[in-house]
């Protein structure tokens, strides 16, 4: 890890390994099938609970058929689609088909409310959705067209069979040239896959695949190297281990609510677990606590465990484990890894802006290929979170030591990281100020166990109101997605403020800590 003093006296460090070739002038699509000949008949993504399964050959096929009929549709370069659907089969067809059709891919979570997708729809000026028959009641009214997956044909939508098939009958369109820059993370992220592993390796796709995490982490980088997905679309403990045993998972993506399960559940007793074959999980999104590590390793003694950190800006992981000289050599305990090649990463003192040396902790800044060109038609964010430098400012606190391995310590940003969603406190406080009881509120993060964190409401109520605390959980339960429910409540007198007018969420969230304790 090279560490260098600029004449601005920056701290900048760079990854222990060699830099990788990004392709230049590949889509993702073309990159993530390369090779795909020889893996045709390899299942590519198989159901865990209904055992329905896609193979490569019907990848590529219907990638291909989803482009042609979407660009017959209209669909035009830059154009977004937004898919509302669980973890199914089809879903990586889906997204590389708008892709190669140079639209935009924009996954939505099918739990959300009619008025969460809506707000999704209209602030990426969505040209269409792809859904089905089970979430079609909630996006009928938005005024897209609408494709349905399924057998069932719907009045008023366009069946998934039916489109392909006229994909299929339609000449090919002379589109115009896509250059998607959009490959940088996956070089990056499977530097250390070695050549052995590729077709070999089994992901759970338990993820949400609308979340970067899944999508890229899980589907684009499995496909890459023609492993199989199993696709899970909702998390429970017997499934997931049925899933695992069944399936022969080798690679796990989880969070760490599912691994505090599965040292404290006594459903996992039910199982043989010597008939795991699984090798490694890897948590992100939140950070592990070390106990948790430490009695997750006594029970699954040949399971690694991986620790990485991504961010959605960054287009997923940013920091990892894994070596291609030792297999997957691992950074030390609660560490979320190395820099990857081709990153560059700096800490800054929040304060100052100024960049720190090692073994300090600061704001973690990144800079490399894989950061995003900006938040979709909001300039103004954009600027407050990527300088003019380049570099993503990611919110999060953290060092790097003598040997290159990098520890988060805290967050400045003010998102709640609640089970890896990402909860927005000003849209919570926003929906408890229409209370007529609520006089002023803030929402601040409560560390938790199984969570990582919950999204806790400091509330003024008006004196004559008669309301109790679990009044104002259920109000904001019938107004938004579950993930975003507020977990607990807490009547205050006043909300500390800066002269700024910003809310003090520290202040707030130290001092009900301390009455916990108490």
């Amino acid at each position: 890890m090279e560490s260098q003093k600029q004449e601005d006296n920056e701290y900048i460090f760079r990854s222990l390994y060699p830099s990788v070739p990004i392709p230049d002038k590949l889509t993702l699509p073309e990159f993530v099938l390369q090779g795909v000949e020889e893996y045709t008949e390899n299942v590519a993504f198989v159901e865990a609970v209904t055992g329905k399964a896609v193979t490569y050959g019907d990848v590529v096929r219907d990638t291909k058929r989803l482009a042609k009929a979407l660009t017959s549709l209209g669909l035009r370069k830059g154009q977004v689609m937004v898919v509302v659907l669980p973890n199914v089969a089809e879903y990586g067809i889906i997204a590389l088909g708008i892709m190669s059709a140079g639209g935009v891919f924009s996954g939505a979570n099918p739990t959300a409310l009619v008025s969460e997708i809506k707000k999704q729809v209209e602030a990426s000026g969505a040209r269409g959705i792809i859904t089905d028959a089970t979430n079609y009641e909630k996006v009928k009214t938005l005024g897209l067209p609408v494709i349905v997956l399924g057998e069932e044909k719907i009045e008023g939508a366009v069946n998934w069979k039916d489109l392909l098939e006229a994909g299929d009958k339609s000449g090919d369109t002379d589109n115009e040239e896509i250059l998607q820059t959009d490959l940088s993370n996956l070089c990056s992220t499977l530097f250390s896959v070695r050549s052995e592993m590729i077709g070999q390796i089994v992901t759970l796709g338990l993820i949400p695949f609308f979340h970067i995490y899944g999508i890229v982490g899980i589907c684009c980088a499995t496909m890459k190297n023609k492993g199989k997905v199993v696709a899970m679309s909702r998390y429970d403990l017997r499934i997931f281990l049925n899933a695992l045993i069944a399936h022969e998972v080798s690679f796990a993506p989880i969070v760490p609510p599912i691994i505090l399960n599965l040292v404290k559940n006594p459903i996992v007793d039910e199982f043989d677990l010597s008939k795991l074959k699984l090798q490694s999980v890897m948590t992100a999104a939140a950070p592990l606590a070390p106990e948790l590590l430490t009695a997750f390793e006594a029970k699954f003694p040949n399971v690694q465990v991986q620790e990485a950190y991504g961010l959605t800006e960054h287009s997923c992981i940013t920091l990892t484990h894994g070596d291609p000289e030792k297999g997957q050599a691992i950074a030390k305990r609660n560490s979320v890894g190395f820099i990857l090649p081709n990153l560059e990463v700096k800490f800054i003192d929040p304060d100052t802006g100024r960049s720190l040396p090692k073994n300090t902790s600061g704001e973690l800044c990144v800079r490399s290929q894989c950061v995003m060109q900006g938040y979709f038609m909001n300039k103004e964010e954009t600027d407050k979170t990527i300088d003019e430098q380049g570099w993503l400012h990611t919110g999060d606190i953290g060092y790097i030591d003598d040997d290159g391995d990098i520890f988060i310590v805290d967050r400045i940003k003010e998102l709640i990281k609640y089970k890896g969603f990402q909860v927005a406190p000003a849209e919570l406080e926003a929906i408890l100020l229409t209370h007529p009881s609520v006089e002023d509120v803030a929402v601040v993060p409560l560390p938790d166990e199984e969570a990582g964190e919950i999204p806790a409401a400091c509330v003024v109520i008006n004196p004559k109101a008669t309301e109790k605390e679990e009044d104002i959980l259920n109000f904001v339960a019938a107004n938004v997605a579950h993930y975003k429910k507020v977990r607990a409540v807490h009547f205050v007198d006043s909300i500390p403020k800066s002269l700024s007018g910003k809310i003090m969420r520290r202040l707030l969230r130290d001092k009900i800590l301390s009455i916990n304790k108490k």
